[in-house]
């Protein structure tokens, strides 16, 4: 027996080995995926999505294991659930099952906020193609670009379910920064809300809301899936899925689905997906000029998505004789229901008195259904 020749066998397949040998960047993406955990944990930042990533990212980068390779666990399930579409299908038929879309149909031109922070998404769209054009050592097509213009409506699903059709070697990076601006919501958020509005128009009290009839809430995601299906049929299985758990719920008979959907369904899903998503984290794939080009865009993005929502809550008071107060904009990118928790903290802050939570959700739940739409609208265009 060659024992010599055994040895170096057996160190050759440690991980130490691995690391030795140029394995610096999956040393630095174990690092990142520790920081990840810690902000789920110590800061609290989505922990149910981002626990679950930063593991995955660790996972991915052992060597020699080849978990999320060809072959591997991660690899089987991302094939399964991510690569069709399928696990940010169920999330959506999840959310829609929690989701209370009363005060949009309170306030119907709420809607209209929820519309405005999309803008984010196609400017973004235009600004990657053009630093794509202006820097050599980022490459991005126009199925890139849009992937990444997503980030902007601050909903990780869609983000998720879009770069995984038009640029799955970038979702790794896209599904990180939109998981990550979603959760640093709380810290983008107010400073452009108090820059862009007035301390008058920031003290705003509005009018409770009018009590919404269990028909309109039946019939409205029927309603919205029916113009779906005629006008952006690439966007019905986002729209669909998000409709189906919201019928579910509201129809008031199917009490055990409605509740399988918001608890069993959606927390099972909701690892799976946290995990392959982590393990798109490898170094090779992450560790790029794009990806750095990504965070600031997504960055820019999700920033003039909240802008937009407040100047046109802005420029609705111009026109209108009731008056909305305009930090109820900055809900429209769809980070439900923070981006709405976070508009009543600011309010609050400006007026004991101005409890906006209620009158923020209307935007913020028309924001889910934007961003669904627009990634239709990509998906159409650039796929």
């Amino acid at each position: 027996m060659d024992w010599a020749s055994s040895f170096n066998e057996l160190w050759h397949s440690t991980g130490l080995y691995g690391f030795l040998d140029g394995g610096l960047g999956r040393a630095i993406m174990i690092l990142v995926g520790l920081l990840l955990i810690w902000l789920a944990v110590r800061k609290k930042f989505e922990p149910l999505l981002l626990l679950p990533i930063g593991f995955g990212g660790i996972l991915a980068n052992i060597p020699v294991a080849g978990i999320a390779e060809p072959g591997g666990f991660l690899y089987h399930i991302y094939e399964f659930g991510v690569a069709t579409g399928v696990f940010p299908l169920l999330i959506f038929m999840g959310v829609g099952a929690m989701t209370d879309f009363g005060p949009l149909l309170a306030n119907p031109k709420t809607a209209l906020l929820g519309a405005a922070a999309q803008f984010g998404i196609f400017t973004t769209l235009i600004g990657a193609l053009w630093i794509s054009d202006l820097l050599p050592v980022i490459d991005f097509s126009l199925q890139d670009a849009a992937a990444i213009g997503i980030i902007g409506g601050a909903d990780g699903p869609t983000a998720i379910f879009l770069s995984s059709k038009l640029a799955p070697d970038l979702m790794g990076s896209i599904a990180v920064a939109a998981y990550s601006y979603m959760a640093l919501v709380p810290i983008i958020q107010p400073p452009i809300m108090k820059a862009l509005a007035s301390e008058d128009e920031m003290r705003i009290e509005m009018k409770q809301l009018r009590h919404v009839s269990k028909t309109e809430k039946i019939v409205f995601p029927l309603m919205v899936l029916g113009i779906c299906l005629l006008l952006i049929p690439d966007a019905t299985p986002l729209i669909g899925a998000l409709m189906f758990g919201n019928l579910v719920k509201e129809c008031g008979v199917t009490d055990r689905l409605s509740k399988a959907a918001q608890n069993e369904l959606i927390n099972i899903v909701t690892i799976l997906l946290g995990l392959t998503v982590g393990s798109k984290l490898a170094a090779d794939q992450f560790l790029t000029f794009e990806t750095l080009g990504i965070l600031i865009l997504g960055l820019v993005a999700f920033s003039i998505g909240t802008a937009t929502g407040v100047l046109l809550a802005r420029l609705m008071n111009r026109l209108s004789r009731e008056k909305i107060n305009p930090l109820i904009g900055a809900a429209g990118v769809s980070a439900v229901p923070m981006a709405a928790r976070v508009v009543n903290r600011v309010g609050l802050e400006k007026n004991p008195h101005n409890f906006l939570l209620m009158h923020a959700m209307g935007p913020n739940v028309a924001g889910v259904i934007g961003s669904a739409v627009a990634a239709g609208v990509l998906l159409a265009i650039c796929g």
